[in-house]
């Protein structure tokens, strides 16, 4: 049977395909006005925590490590397995404030230094060190998990970011993982795969857009 992926607005994976930048660094996303959904996966006591609370910080979860986001479903499935992985088997679609979010890009400061960026490689890690959110674009992927040349975004959260992130600026958790099981059975026949429907999230402030990289 179908699941209908709760809150999430669900469409056929191949249709948002055609209209994706083939290329790049995007954020790609679902969001609204108010909200955007990231994506996290956990083992069970973490992600059942998470859902009974509303919030994260329940069932094991550690606040003195850097606890990572994705924005993009497929790049999630590729990282989790598909929530096959050990301590992944949860996927969690975590809808949080834009304002918040965008704070995060705002803070973000590359994991590699980026010599087009940054003067030197001790400024860069001067920065690393006094920011408490990780920057990383890799390649995306398709449902087998094949490159792709666009890139998708991951942002890991630390310190008092991770705090706020988990407790101030969520709205809503929901574990999405018979989802993501039913739609694993369409990977080889991605013709009838539905995935949240997505598209490129708009970073406004120009100078944070042109520090993330973004195209």
């Amino acid at each position: 049977m179908f699941h209908a992926g709760g809150r999430l607005k669900l469409k056929p994976y191949l249709g948002q395909t055609e209209l994706w930048p083939k290329r790049g660094r995007v954020i790609l996303a679902q969001y609204d006005d108010e909200t955007i959904v990231v994506y996290q996966a956990y083992r069970k006591s973490i992600a059942r925590a998470a859902v009974a609370d509303g919030k994260l910080g329940g069932g094991g979860f550690r606040f003195d490590r850097m606890s990572w986001i994705k924005t993009n479903f497929m790049w999630m499935m590729y990282r989790s397995g598909w929530a096959a992985k050990a301590d992944q088997e949860h996927v969690l679609a975590i809808w949080i404030d834009r304002s918040g979010f965008d704070r995060i890009l705002a803070d973000a400061v590359h994991a590699k230094f980026v010599p087009e960026l940054y003067p030197s490689q001790a400024a860069w890690q001067a920065m690393l060190k006094s920011s408490e959110v990780r920057l990383q674009w890799d390649p995306d992927r398709t449902p087998r998990g094949d490159k792709l040349e666009r890139r998708a975004i991951q942002l890991g959260l630390g310190a008092g970011t991770l705090r706020r992130f988990a407790s101030e600026w969520i709205r809503h958790i929901e574990d999405i993982t018979p989802l993501v099981k039913e739609q694993a059975q369409s990977i080889e026949e991605p013709e009838f795969l539905f995935s949240p429907a997505e598209k490129a999230y708009p970073v406004t402030d120009r100078e944070v857009a042109i520090r993330l990289l973004i195209d």
